[in-house]
């Protein structure tokens, strides 16, 4: 009696890890930018300084998709990598990325001449943006294989 195998119907487990991962960022980005417009209509200032600056600029319209786009562009190399690499790619992804996330608070909370309203609204766009990317690439980077070590 001969098996038969049925093919996953789930999208994340048969797509490119790199295309659930730019997939996501485009949803997480546009989530950020509908955020930002959000926090304009309540009346949040949009102006933020670099960090320890003396003095702040706009933060204009586009700016939370750019973010956005630019850390799940090296988060999809990083994904990438761990699929092809590590022995458990979505448990290390997972964990590097929570780290990650949390060392992106440096940005908001440490930013010079900006309003507690301005960080606050900054760093729960990090959260907003990790929220909806880390579950999606970590479910799919379950169903890779991960590295194999062979004995020699």
């Amino acid at each position: 009696m001969g098996t038969t195998t049925v093919p996953s119907t789930d999208v994340l487990t048969t797509r490119p890890v790199w295309l659930v991962s730019a997939l996501a960022g485009l949803a997480a980005a546009i989530a950020t930018e509908l955020y930002g417009l959000a926090a304009r209509t309540v009346g949040v200032a949009m102006e933020a300084g670099n960090i320890g600056a003396s003095v702040s600029g706009p933060i204009t319209i586009g700016m939370f998709a750019m973010g956005t786009a630019i850390a799940v562009f090296w988060g999809t190399i990083l994904a990438v990598l761990l699929a092809r690499y590590a022995r458990r790619p979505a448990r290390t992804y997972l964990w590097t990325t929570i780290a990650l996330t949390a060392v992106s608070m440096a940005g908001p909370v440490l930013a010079g001449a900006t309003a507690a309203s301005t960080k606050l609204m900054l760093a729960l766009a990090h959260i907003l943006a990790a929220a909806i990317v880390i579950p999606i690439v970590t479910r799919r980077l379950s169903h890779a294989p991960g590295r194999v070590d062979r004995a020699l």
